[in-house]
């Protein structure tokens, strides 16, 4: 294995960036080895404070720039994105545990989220002229303005690319930035918002903070002036409530309990190595991995004979290089959470397919990709987010048991369809309750679609990233109407009574010539 890019030089020079004034760290382990990668320091509500005073009088000046401007920057820092990859990579491997395939998803993530706001903002964003309620009589145009400093609260399983599909368009709308990092995913955030200061963001408009949540975190909900939230559902719930309290708006992607569907004609041996990706990426520690596969049973056994062949066969490691197939988990708590999920339902009558070991041998916190058969309502991993290395296959007959068993869940965050047919998968899918869908693919497809929004329905969360509805969460829409004198508005009983027919007139005319 090749040395790490990064140094505990680095690490203190991208964490001097913190807003934190006082002398509190906490240490960062690595996964690799479960040994302190480095000391953390940790921000207060007050710095929060002043981070976010600091923003407001830098987003003024910012959102005064222009479009072109802030094209410019955005552009150059896509660039230096892709430029400092290896970095990158080396970060997010070392905070992470993920493999270098994985981690480079992320950064090819952050660079598409990048170009795409850079070049999309302006058409989304310059607003113009809507019809009046009366043509030539009166007027209308919508403009939009910043909603000025947006509260970005990222976790750290997808800490860089997730900071992206947030910070990103905010900037490129004309906001202010306050971020609340996750401990283990602090210096990947850092490191990328270094490539965006040096290509011109100034250094107060994306400040970044640190500590624990209810501290932390609460202050950012406390004063943004927009929150955008990835993480739990049940912390969901609490900021969506301070959110609604302070008639701000929030965007929050929550939970989920994917689920990937095998249809009868699909092919079980590509399905099946789709499958082991969609559910054992970054092991299982992503949003939109999957966690319920939904076999047909006309494809059943095929399919499980290959799902249990790749798995055995995978290679697992953490090393800075393409190689490994599946990493670590994060933390000891993530691997509690798995064999906490894993001894439930065997004790309650579950079987492991394949898998079901942690690794101490490669790490501390390796745990084999497991797949279960015969799972139950009564245990937790049915119904409850795993969020790492553990799947559940299912055998159904026909569509409809599949389709069925799929949206009974309280989650509907993302769904994936492996099926010979693109008409048969889109009927399939035209009957699923999620916020995203995949054919053929476990999520990179809607994932990497960043013209595309993003979000969930039901329990995994309210508005949307990406796409132009990504951009649109960080301005306030206003409208300016003014009568062209033309034809003076009714002002008296009088003025009404001779004009309200005419309206009338207008009225049914538009709708003749089909004008909304």
């Amino acid at each position: 294995m090749r040395a790490t890019l990064a140094s505990p030089d680095l690490y203190a020079r991208l964490t001097a960036e913190i807003v934190a004034t006082g002398d509190a760290t906490v240490e960062v382990p690595t996964p690799s080895t479960g040994e302190t990668l480095h000391a953390l320091p940790q921000s207060s509500a007050a710095d929060v404070l002043d981070a976010t005073a600091r923003a407001r009088i830098a987003q003024l000046a910012w959102a005064r720039a222009g479009f072109a401007e802030r094209r410019r920057i955005l552009l150059r820092a896509h660039d230096l994105v892709l430029e400092r990859r290896e970095l990158l990579l080396d970060l997010i491997q070392l905070e992470s545990g993920k493999t270098r395939g994985q981690a480079f998803e992320e950064v090819f993530q952050a660079a598409s989220v990048t170009r795409y706001n850079a070049l999309e903002a302006r058409r989304t964003l310059r607003g113009g002229p809507r019809r009046g309620g009366i043509p030539t009589v009166l007027t209308a145009s919508v403009r939009y303005k910043p909603k000025g400093v947006a509260g970005v609260i990222t976790p750290w399983n997808y800490a860089l690319s997730l900071a992206a599909m947030d910070v990103v368009p905010a900037l490129a709308a004309g906001c202010a930035v306050v971020q609340k990092a996750d401990d283990q995913g602090a210096l990947s955030i850092l490191a990328l918002r270094r490539a965006f200061i040096d290509a011109g963001v100034p250094e107060a408009l994306w400040a970044v903070v640190t500590g624990p949540a209810a501290e932390v975190g609460e202050a950012v909900t406390d004063v943004a002036d927009y929150i955008c939230f990835t993480g739990s559902t049940a912390t969901g719930r609490k900021v969506a409530e301070k959110a609604g309290r302070r008639l701000v708006g929030a965007s929050l992607e929550l939970g989920g309990k994917n689920a990937l569907l095998v249809l009868d004609d699909a092919d079980p041996v590509d399905a099946a190595r789709g499958a082991a990706h969609a559910a054992f990426s970054a092991m299982g520690q992503l949003c939109v991995s999957v966690e319920r596969f939904y076999v047909d049973r006309e494809v059943a056994g095929e399919f499980q004979r290959e799902l249990v062949t790749r798995l055995e066969g995978a290679a697992l490691g953490s090393a800075l290089e393409f190689g490994p197939d599946f990493g670590s988990l994060t933390s000891a708590a993530q691997v509690a959470r798995v064999q906490a999920h894993l001894d439930d339902a065997i004790a309650k009558g579950a079987t492991v397919l394949v898998g079901g070991r942690p690794r101490p041998d490669l790490g501390p916190w390796f745990f084999e990709p497991t797949v279960l058969t015969g799972v139950t309502p009564e245990m937790s991993v049915y119904a409850d987010e795993t969020f790492g290395a553990i799947a559940s296959l299912y055998l159904v007959d026909g569509d409809a048991e599949a389709i069925v068993a799929a949206n009974h869940s309280q989650y509907g965050l993302n769904a994936s369809i492996f099926s010979g047919s693109l008409r048969h998968a889109s009927r399939v899918a035209d009957a699923l309750e999620a916020g995203s869908i995949n054919i053929n693919e476990g999520y990179r497809g809607s994932f990497s679609a960043v013209s595309a929004p993003m979000g969930g329905v039901k329990q995994s969360g309210v508005g949307r990233r990406n796409g132009r509805e990504g951009l649109l969460r960080f301005v306030e829409p206003i409208t300016v109407a003014r009568s062209t004198g033309l034809i003076p508005l009714p002002r008296t009983g009088a003025e009404y009574r001779t004009l309200v027919p005419v309206m009338v007139l207008v009225s049914q005319a538009l709708k003749a010539i089909r004008r909304a």
